[in-house]
């Protein structure tokens, strides 16, 4: 009977060779996939924001079952980016890493293609939060408001730099956990359920992701937070983004170095040249599990 699941170097193989994919990538299809999972993420956010305002009397009650509720809903923006292959920051800063370890890519495409998605995250999750959610009318009634204001404060102002950069640590260690075990799976099912547990426990832990903060702290201020643009910028953004670096390496810098030893000697040249290297010599396994990108259709553009 097949396995219903890859094996670990088989998963660690399939995101450097996602990382080879997303270097070959135009960059205006980088952008737009990296536009469209803003939006996915920003949808999670929502529905949590949904569950955690409506539920005051809970909170007030019982705030651990308020936060394990609000966080049990956000996960669906990431089975949607995941399942429909789309570009995520925060994914990609393990698999680019994985990819120059392994000399299966230039150095410069890890700044590139995160710069790219970088941007595509924000325009997704400004559009989201502006013209869906603020311009809507969608959350216009009490109680939401005042907890949307409230959350932007808890996240950004109240913290200070290093609990949001240790507080991104932890999100991303999570989320590339999640990623992983997705990439894992060979089912849709399977899936959704390696993706929904990390996701949720990082939410309910009020782990800081940078991608997610793009849609829920704008929309703070846009609602009359006293959050100020600068002080979101200068502090959660760039505190969440490096904590959300070591975060990722920490899941993939050791899976390369233990999992993928002899992978890919001269990979450099194949990919710079249009292809990935797919020697028999560099198979991570006794069973030579590489395979070309197009193998590996659902985690190339995670």
């Amino acid at each position: 009977m097949p396995s219903a699941t890859l094996k670990p170097a088989e998963v660690a193989a399939s995101f450097v060779q996602a990382a080879v994919a997303k270097h070959r990538d135009r960059y205006d299809a980088v952008l737009i996939k990296a536009f469209a999972a803003g939006v996915m993420l920003s949808m999670g956010g929502l529905l949590s924001v949904i569950v955690g305002g409506g539920s005051a009397t809970l909170t007030q009650e019982n705030p651990g079952i308020a936060k394990a509720l609000s966080g049990f809903v956000f996960p669906c923006g990431l089975v949607m980016i995941v399942l429909q292959g789309l570009e995520l920051l925060t994914s990609n800063m393990m698999s680019f890493p994985m990819a120059i370890m392994k000399r299966q890519v230039p150095w410069w495409s890890l700044p590139l293609n995160w710069f790219i998605v970088f941007w595509g995250n924000l325009a997704g999750s400004l559009f989201f939060g502006a013209l869906l959610v603020k311009y809507s009318g969608i959350l216009s009634a009490a109680p939401y408001p005042a907890y949307i204001q409230a959350l932007a404060v808890k996240k950004a102002v109240d913290p200070q730099w290093h609990q949001i950069f240790l507080r991104g640590i932890g999100c991303n260690w999570l989320v590339c956990v999640a990623v992983w075990q997705a990439a894992g799976a060979k089912d849709t099912v399977s899936k959704i359920f390696g993706i929904w547990i990390p996701i949720w426990l990082f939410v309910a832990a009020g782990f800081d992701h940078i991608v997610a903060n793009m849609f829920s702290l704008p929309l703070g201020i846009m609602f009359g937070s006293a959050l100020t643009t600068s002080e979101y910028i200068s502090k959660s953004l760039f505190a969440s983004f490096f904590g959300n670096i070591v975060g990722a390496l920490f899941v993939g810098v050791p899976a390369a170095y233990y999992l993928l030893p002899d992978y890919g000697a001269g990979g450099l040249e194949a990919a710079e040249a249009g292809g990935a290297s797919n020697s028999a010599d560099s198979s991570p396994t006794p069973e030579k599990a590489h395979t070309s990108s197009d193998d590996f259709t659902n985690t190339k553009n995670k």
